[in-house]
């Protein structure tokens, strides 16, 4: 079941629900689509949204979002204050004793208690189609960057602590350049008196 202070924000009523308990194992993580999309492997995707919640160490429940530009842009508003849309956002679920409001950010030290990731297939699908890699791989890119948010690190105000992970856990699920590396690239690229490749990556 959706966390409930997102059923208003995703809706109660999302038509297709991948089939992935009987395959992954009842604790994996649940995906939900707005709309099918048949270039998807939804088993494969399923399989890995497992896969990356093990590596995040997020041990509660999760749900996948799969949804389009102008729901995420309502989140981003709702949730982040930020009027446009995005190509992945993370509601953890606030630990029981802490009196967190819901949505905030879980100390990474601490459990995590799972959450909600929300992520726009054509953002998804346009990244891929610009990295030059398939629309699974993208969305692998993106929930393994939402697993991490839902276990407490945030790329805004740490170190680099999440970047590093993230290389690290990228390389062990052989995934291509996660989501705050192209952010640095293109960071670099548009400093002044720097010439350098192009590489395109997910939204700002």
């Amino acid at each position: 079941m959706l966390f409930p202070f997102l059923l208003p924000a995703f809706g109660v009523r999302v038509p297709h629900i991948c089939p992935l308990l009987a395959d992954v194992g009842k604790t994996g993580p649940v995906i939900l689509e707005r709309r099918k999309t048949k270039e998807l492997s939804r088993l494969a995707l399923a399989r890995f949204a497992n896969r990356a919640q093990r590596a995040a160490g997020v041990t509660g429940e999760v749900n996948i979002l799969l949804t389009h530009d102008a729901e995420m842009q309502r989140l981003n508003l709702q949730f982040r204050g930020k009027p446009h849309p995005t190509d992945v956002l993370s509601f953890p679920h606030a630990p029981a004793a802490s009196g967190a409001s819901p949505g905030n950010s879980v100390p990474p030290d601490s459990a995590a208690p799972g959450g909600e990731i929300a992520i726009s297939l054509p953002a998804a699908r346009a990244q891929a189609s610009r990295l030059g890699h398939s629309l699974l791989t993208e969305l692998k890119v993106l929930i393994l960057h939402g697993m991490l948010h839902l276990a407490g690190h945030d790329h805004e105000r740490d170190r680099g602590q999440m970047r590093r992970l993230e290389q690290r856990l990228r390389a062990q699920l052989r995934l291509p350049s996660g989501l705050i590396e192209r952010s640095i690239e293109r960071t670099i690229e548009r400093s002044p008196g720097r010439t350098s490749v192009r590489s395109p990556g997910g939204r700002p």
